[in-house]
């Protein structure tokens, strides 16, 4: 069976490969913080029924108790290195409801059934913020069964990433983020585009936009928010031709090579 990929909004995916469900940075709520969700219905139970749970990183958008505590007991969990010493709160929620937690750090794997994970870096401030110590990376995930692919996470661009992501067929890249100011530690549609070109996968689905914006920020650089999908469906077109782009909707699924 192809592979297949739904996106639940923001960086939250799932991956179905092998009879394997893997999902990504699990964010289930309408709001949190000064985000709130202002495209897409929020995910229903179906979207936090997984095998294994990838967290790029300890922001707390994409490790987000809350989501993680509707898991269901027996769920492995894999996370930064470090990600339990730096968030205490981590550990007495996996024990509480049962969570097998995993830490990884670029270059190792974990094997779940028929999928290898094997974690990649990325290029992003990985910490526990606003105070956070520098003790956990933030990372990526090559998920590789009948197809490999690849969820960047949060990142930037940077030289090496080919090289460490290594040979891919369907990429799940960021192109935006949750407010209207992006750092280099960030893929923007044309930086996402760029990486497309490096990685040369067959198929591309757009993630991390259009999902939340800061309460009372509607009007502040609004097409940060609305556009970065369509524009990297755009420039995908023009640096790399020869991958099949699938912008979903929220709650969108797709068999990307199927649909190459």
């Amino acid at each position: 069976m192809p592979v297949e990929v739904t996106w639940w909004g923001h960086a939250t995916c799932t991956i179905e490969d092998s009879g394997i469900r893997v999902l990504t940075d699990p964010l289930f709520v309408r709001r949190f913080a000064h985000l709130r969700r202002r495209r897409g219905a929020l995910p229903g139970p179906e979207a936090a029924v997984a095998d294994v749970v990838l967290v790029s990183h300890l922001h707390s958008d994409h490790l987000h108790l809350p989501s993680l505590a509707r898991l269901a007991p027996g769920t492995r969990l894999v996370v930064p290195v470090g990600a339990v010493r730096s968030v205490p709160r981590l550990r007495a929620m996996g024990s509480a409801h049962g969570l097998r937690i995993t830490e990884v750090a670029a270059g190792d794997t974990v094997r779940i059934g028929e999928v290898r994970i094997r974690a990649v870096p990325a290029l992003h401030d990985g910490r526990r913020l606003p105070m956070g110590p520098h003790r956990s990376p933030a990372l990526g995930y090559v998920v590789e069964g009948e197809a490999r692919t690849y969820f960047a996470g949060d990142t930037g661009l940077f030289d090496e990433m080919a090289q460490a992501v290594g040979p891919v067929d369907v990429a799940l890249l960021p192109v935006g983020g949750w407010g209207p100011n992006l750092g280099h530690s960030h893929l923007d549609p044309g930086r996402a585009s760029q990486a497309l070109a490096r990685l040369a996968p067959r198929s591309a689905v757009p993630v991390h936009y259009g999902t939340y914006w800061p309460i009372g920020m509607d009007g502040v650089r609004p097409h940060e928010f609305h556009s970065p999908g369509d524009e990297f469906v755009r420039k995908a077109a023009l640096l790399a031709p020869e991958v099949a782009v699938h912008r979903l909707s929220h709650g969108e699924r797709v068999r990307p090579e199927a649909a190459a």
